[in-house]
């Protein structure tokens, strides 16, 4: 994984909450959370990859731009809390601990696990995002206002918890600016798995595009705590195996 630290031992118009309508019984509160903080994305078209916004400080793998659709889905407003991974798993892998910090020290079959014991509690259908989802909505889907950094602007400061700001630490979620669709921390905070095998882009039109059928690392997006400006851009890739765990990745649901 090409991510600095590394685990010692290993809203409104179109957009919309997504809510169970109040707490579920039997259900402890923080699964209620989760659920109830699940963010509509309304389906649309946009360009993936290295687009102008993104200004010349990208990667090759960034390239080349394809147009995408993308159906209706929806998206964790936040990424997956430590109080929301325990109330699920009943342990906390976080190095640094803090029930509204991110999970981190979790590897992508780490949260295979967790989504699978989610959706037996709720009878839901939640899942990782693919990278495409994950890019629209890092965008603003829809609302997209071509932003270089998730969070409605162009300082990745003000977005973003980095390098510059963020003291070598995670923080709580939901405390930079929202992006477009009410999205917080799709820049910083940490690395979030998505579904997808890494591999080079198509060169070619794609519709809810689900990642290669085979692979040997997944994609994750967003940059962390300990990231420089460019990594938190918006079209910006990563990759790790599936069995890595670090203190600079979690991840945030999709459905």
């Amino acid at each position: 994984m090409r991510h600095s630290i590394l685990l010692a031992a290993s809203l409104v118009l179109s957009v919309g909450l997504v809510s169970c309508g109040g707490a579920s019984e039997g259900l402890p509160p923080a699964v209620d959370s989760l659920m109830a903080n699940m963010v509509a994305v309304e389906g649309g078209t946009f360009t993936m990859g290295a687009t102008p916004e993104q200004k010349t400080d990208v990667q090759k793998d960034e390239k080349p731009l394809h147009d995408v659709t993308l159906s209706a889905y929806s998206i964790g407003r936040y990424e997956v809390r430590q109080d929301e991974w325990e109330a699920v798993m009943g342990t906390n892998p976080s190095e640094l601990k803090g029930e509204d910090l991110p999970v981190t020290n979790v590897s992508w079959e780490d949260c295979q696990q967790f989504i699978q014991k989610l959706n037996e509690m709720t009878g839901r259908k939640f899942r990782l995002p693919t990278e495409a989802e994950w890019e629209f909505a890092a965008r603003g889907g829809n609302l997209s206002k071509g932003t270089q950094f998730a969070g409605g602007g162009d300082n990745h400061k003000n977005v973003a918890w980095c390098f510059d700001n963020a003291r070598e630490k995670t923080h709580p979620v939901g405390r930079k600016t929202p992006n477009e669709l009410g999205l917080y921390d799709m820049s910083g905070n940490v690395w979030e798995w998505c579904n997808d095998w890494y591999a080079d882009y198509p060169d070619s039109v794609m519709t809810d595009p689900q990642g290669p059928a085979t692979g040997t690392e997944r994609c994750d997006r967003g940059g962390a705590w300990d990231s420089t400006a460019s990594s938190l851009r918006t079209s910006r890739r990563d990759c790790g195996k599936p069995t890595v765990r670090a203190v600079n990745v979690g991840f945030r649901l999709a459905e």
